[in-house]
């Protein structure tokens, strides 16, 4: 992976996780055991601390950075996706931060909480536990139900798992000019994997999961995206 250091501080990154070959990290930063890191990331700790703590994700895409002498902290299971930027701010254990979604300096997502795809946090503005928050800016649409914090546990935990994944057979290659005849399937499908409003359709979920982004405040409504 690009690791560069700064001024002598050099990135932190935990055997156990994976990070891309094409996501950046630049000094201060700190990856913790079983984290992902998605494919041209950018995580610049060269003014302040970056944090990614135990299993957490940040999907394809994505910026982590922050102000001067603060510290940006992802927890325990964070849950980012594609293209979301986190600027100094502090989101929660088990919280999801959707696609294309910004939260800004000294905001706070809470734990569990879902930040809808490509809203905007605010500086300041606080996510309290377990809420959805969406729009533009963002405000606290209502309480999550056991069902989505269920599908977004599990979720995280196929990211954990690509992180195993991708850490033992990931290799770089040159790609077939044609398919093989007897080309491998991935071991992944729907029942790993749903949206958000298919989960919901289909009642609580035993496996409703790879939450990029989190679902809208309507049975069935999509913002992902």
């Amino acid at each position: 992976m690009p690791a560069y250091s700064i001024e002598g501080v050099i990135p932190v990154v935990h055997p156990d996780a994976y990070v891309h070959p094409t996501a950046v990290l630049i000094g201060d930063v700190h990856i913790g055991a079983g984290c992902y890191v998605g494919p041209l990331a950018s995580l610049r700790g060269d003014f302040g601390r970056i944090v990614m703590l135990d299993g957490s994700n940040l999907q394809d895409s994505c910026v982590f950075h922050t102000f001067p002498g603060t510290e940006a902290v992802l927890g325990r299971h964070g849950h980012v996706g594609h293209g979301a930027v986190l600027h100094g701010c502090r989101v929660g254990d088990g919280a999801l931060v959707g696609m294309n979604a910004v939260v800004m300096d000294g905001a706070e997502v809470g734990a569990e909480a879902f930040v809808g795809a490509h809203a905007f946090v605010k500086a300041g503005f606080v996510v309290p536990p377990r809420t959805l928050a969406a729009g533009s800016p963002a405000r606290i649409v209502r309480d999550l139900t056991p069902e989505e914090l269920a599908w977004r546990a599990n979720g995280t935990r196929v990211y954990q798992e690509l992180a195993v994944r991708s850490r033992t057979s990931v290799r770089e290659v040159e790609p077939l000019t044609e398919a093989e005849p007897d080309r491998p399937s991935l071991p992944t499908g729907t029942g790993t994997s749903v949206p958000l409003d298919v989960a919901r359709s289909a009642g609580p979920p035993d496996a409703g999961v790879s939450p990029d982004a989190a679902g809208g405040s309507k049975p069935n409504k999509r913002l992902v995206e």
